[in-house]
């Protein structure tokens, strides 16, 4: 989450196929290790990415013609980087908004798309929201993060209603220091837990109705 809008991390490919355009990070699973602790090394390795506050597996695409040549299977994670992390990355890698995105190699930009609904639909049921905020924020801070994910404006009363009420929020007794207007100092909350759990199974965000 950067500059109030959901990005995804890509770097540009060097090598055919496809060579110049833009695609996930990813590479070969190593005899030793599991396919998350693969995830996370090809990240630290290629692109230093090393604050993923959630990783979980999102899809196998297997279509035949996915990449040329001989047949790839690719299984795609949605890792999550909380907002306020600023990690830097090479020259060959940028981050580019989800709703925008460039010309990707191969299939990426079905994963990105598969992975930014699967993030709005769990913002509704889970806890997940803990892996996009930072440690300690407010309630509009917190409002800006789920709009930008779920791609509509959030009401913030109503989100810190539903978020109290399922037990996630917990202030910490202090307030975020005073705007270049002044008025009362908003009050800084934190996620109760930063492990990922379903907390009402049947709930849905809703866009708010179009005005007529």
């Amino acid at each position: 989450m950067r500059s109030a809008t959901l990005q995804v991390l890509l770097w540009r490919r060097a090598l055919d196929p496809h060579v110049g355009r833009w695609s996930l990070p990813g590479g070969r699973l190593r005899p030793d290790e599991d396919v998350e602790t693969s995830i996370r090394r090809q990240l630290a390795e290629k692109v230093d990415i090393r604050q993923l506050t959630h990783v979980e597996q999102l899809a196998v695409f297997s279509a035949p013609d996915r990449v040329p040549g001989p047949r790839v299977v690719a299984t795609a994670f949605l890792g999550l980087v909380p907002s306020g992390v600023d990690p830097e990355v090479p020259e060959d890698t940028r981050w580019h908004p989800v709703a925008d995105l460039p010309r990707t190699a191969f299939d990426h930009h079905d994963i990105v798309v598969r992975a930014r609904d699967r993030l709005r639909s769990k913002l509704s049921y889970t806890n997940v929201g803990f892996a996009l905020a930072p440690r300690e924020f407010t309630i509009s801070a917190l409002r800006e993060l789920y709009s930008a994910a779920l791609g509509y404006k959030v009401d913030a009363t109503n989100l810190q209603r539903v978020l109290s009420r399922r037990g996630l929020l917990s202030p910490t007794g202090d307030t975020a220091p005073s705007g270049r207007t002044g008025g009362r100092p908003a009050a800084l909350f934190s996620f109760t837990g930063n492990g990922i759990e379903v907390t009402d199974p049947f709930a849905v965000f809703r866009p708010p109705p179009r005005r007529r």
